[in-house]
């Protein structure tokens, strides 16, 4: 009976040591973003043995990653409180406070007081910091948006990290995503960290697919799928990748976006981030009705206060011409929404819908702000600062489309194409800002001299500008743009005319305004030259206008004036 009962709790110690899981587990399913998972994993060590710093701290992190940044304030609290004064502790409430937008001052001494805490104080390692603290601040800085923590304070402790321990491959990848943070210039030292981190560990798939994302951004498909490829090759199981294929192809080839979503499933934790995902899968396929069904499933059960659903809500009612309904769930979107989460194609949908009001557009353009704020690649950025001035330019409110189009170039580093210069020359004009215009037109005639248009501009501008043609503004931008087309050769035949219109308007000038009839006599001789053949409407108007100012200087009775041009020319 004895033996059985031995046999029987060998047994049980086996399955028990099968099925045991450890903080290994737990992070390897944090890196892996099944949060659920992790959260099992990290409650079932802390209830084993809820003093063990590393216990609280790696269960602290889990509730952070589902967002439940107060339950794990009151974890490390009451750690804090129960006498665990440890290093471990004082970082997770340091990660707390950055999610809480605190003093970044005060954290940094917090983890600072961590590393003292931890440095040994005896032995080989004797004054040297712990590399596993050093890490986690790291982690706590590379969680959140671009302006939570201190990437480079961060990437300054991973590099002392780094050098203690020669086998962590996470040191190597929180310092890739506090690069990131830095920006997108940063982005070819973000690589070198995570092949790095696969040198330590040529497995890793967390590391490959964090070099994917960084070429998906650049939309370099080439090489966002072979990392891809190679993190699913390291793990099969490794769900990020699917959902990152998906978002790729889920507006351009809806069989692979399928093929993705369904590996996704297969392989993430069923929660409401799954939920959603399949939710948008089915926008995307244009299945709008189901897309909308699943949404309101999700909200009759455990997601009803899953923050994407008002964006679901949002995506399916403008596609579905609702557009009054589609405008309340987006603004209940940004309203609830952690900022951390939103993302640039979240502020597309915003921008769309409030386009479709009229007296909008200054919401529109404020969501466009905040998507060049949360935006990384400075060509997004620049294609956002376009889009807004577009915004204005419809509404006519020219003088902010101008602003917005001086920011596009302003975050293209100052450097402007032929583009830039006709847009921006052309909206002061209409704006009827003809000093800017003016201003505008002469720095586009100097960086394309070979162009007509801003030529064009300089002229109309400056007649804008003296619409009674007695203050001489037009002149030399008159001159400017005759010696322009004089020179032009091949179109010359067509550009008379408008030689000619500028000569009667110097005519004018000079007669009328400067009383120089000398001067007149010369441009009257020029417009002849343009049109030398008698008969037509030119040639009879300049003829008539030559004799007239040349009898006027000989002393001979003539008409005060020149005769004005006929047929409206």
């Amino acid at each position: 009976m004895k033996k059985v009962i031995a046999l029987l709790f060998a047994a049980i110690v086996t399955v028990s040591g099968i099925t045991a899981q450890t903080l290994a587990d737990g992070i390897k399913f944090l890196n892996y973003k099944k949060n659920k998972s992790a959260v099992d994993v990290f409650k079932k060590l802390y209830d084993a043995n809820s003093k063990d710093a590393q216990n609280i701290y790696w269960y602290g992190q889990s509730l952070i990653a589902t967002d439940d940044v107060k339950g794990a304030k009151a974890l490390y609290q009451k750690a804090l409180q129960d006498g665990v004064n440890d290093a471990w502790i004082l970082v997770g409430m340091g990660h707390v406070e950055i999610k809480e937008e605190g003093d970044m001052n005060a954290i940094k001494q917090k983890f600072e007081q961590a590393i003292t805490q931890s440095t040994e104080t005896k032995g080989r390692n004797k004054n040297k910091p712990n590399a596993a603290i050093l890490n986690a601040i790291g982690r706590a800085n590379a969680e959140g948006g671009s302006k939570q923590g201190d990437p480079t304070y961060a990437i300054d402790k991973l590099k002392q990290a780094a050098a203690l321990d020669l086998t962590n491959p996470d040191i190597m990848i929180n310092m890739g995503v506090n690069y990131l943070k830095l920006g997108g210039d940063q982005g070819g030292e973000a690589v070198k960290a995570f092949q790095d981190a696969i040198t330590r560990d040529p497995k890793n798939a967390l590391a490959n697919y964090k070099i994917g994302m960084v070429y998906k951004s650049q939309d370099n498909k080439q090489l966002f799928e072979q990392f891809f490829t190679d993190a699913n090759t390291a793990d099969p199981a490794f769900p990020l990748t699917y959902a990152a294929l998906y978002d790729y192809y889920a507006n351009k080839d809806v069989n692979k976006a399928k093929e993705n979503i369904e590996k996704y499933i297969q392989y993430a934790d069923k929660e409401c981030n799954t939920d959603f995902l399949y939710a948008d899968y089915l926008f995307r396929a244009g299945k709008y009705q189901e897309s909308l069904d699943k949404t309101k499933s999700m909200e009759s059960g455990e997601c009803k206060t899953f923050y994407q659903l008002p964006l679901l809500y949002a995506y399916n009612y403008d596609r579905m011409g609702d557009s009054v309904k589609a405008k309340s769930y987006i603004e209940q979107y940004f309203a609830s929404a952690p900022k951390e989460k939103i993302t640039s194609s979240n502020y597309d949908i915003a921008v769309k819908i409030f386009s479709k009001f009229p007296g909008s557009e200054s919401v529109a353009v404020g969501y466009l702000q905040k998507a060049i704020d949360n935006d990384t690649v400075v060509a997004n950025k620049v294609a956002y600062a376009n889009q807004a001035a577009e915004i204005m330019g419809k509404a006519k409110q020219y003088s902010e489309q101008i602003k917005w189009l001086q920011t596009a170039v302003k975050l293209k580093g100052g450097t402007m194409s032929e583009s830039d210069y006709f847009r921006l020359t052309n909206t002061a004009y209409s704006a009827k800002e003809y000093g800017l215009t003016m201003e505008l037109a002469k720095k586009y005639i100097e960086a394309f001299p070979t162009k007509p248009q801003p030529y064009s501009f300089n002229v109309r501008a400056a007649k804008a500008i003296d619409t009674s043609a007695t203050l001489g503004t037009a002149v030399e931008p008159i001159l400017l743009q005759n010696d322009y087309l004089q020179k032009d050769s091949v179109n010359l035949e067509k550009n008379k005319k408008t030689i000619f219109s500028n000569n009667y308007y110097l005519l004018k000038y000079y007669v009328d305004v400067q009383k120089e009839n000398q001067k007149g006599l010369e441009i009257a001789e020029k417009m002849l030259l343009l049109y030398p053949v008698a008969g037509t409407e030119e040639n009879t108007f300049a003829t008539q206008t030559r004799d007239a100012l040349s009898k006027a200087l000989s002393g001979k009775p003539a008409t005060k004036n020149p005769p004005a041009k006929t047929g409206g020319k």
